[in-house]
């Protein structure tokens, strides 16, 4: 059974900083293209950052400077780093495990940024 788990999400002040992770299980996660997407109130789910089982990443465009993402893949985790964040990041982040087309989804973890 899959299971991805996300974690690290909260409230934080614009310019803050919060790191969030998603641990994995069920998959064998060195093979799977990791992913961030998030989703505010009465928008779409939108694609943040990837990291592919090579390492290689793509950010959003809005994002790029800002956030990092990164794999341990001896820990089965991705993490997604971000850095001078702004109320239009205000969204639930959900963590992504594809492989070949098969997408498996975490339940998200709700990020705040206000004053």
């Amino acid at each position: 059974q899959v299971q991805l788990v996300e974690s690290g999400g909260g409230l934080v002040q614009p310019g803050g900083s919060l790191r969030v992770s998603c641990a994995a299980s069920g998959i064998i996660f060195s093979s799977y293209t990791m992913g961030w997407y998030r989703q505010a109130p009465g928008k779409q789910r939108q694609l943040v950052a990837v990291i592919t089982s090579g390492g290689s990443t793509t950010y959003l465009l809005s994002v790029k400077g800002r956030f990092t993402i990164s794999r341990d893949n001896a820990k089965n985790t991705v993490y997604l780093q971000m850095n001078s964040l702004k109320p239009e990041d205000t969204a639930v982040y959900y963590c992504n495990a594809e492989l070949t087309g098969v997408n498996h989804w975490g339940q998200g973890t709700q990020v705040t940024v206000s004053s």
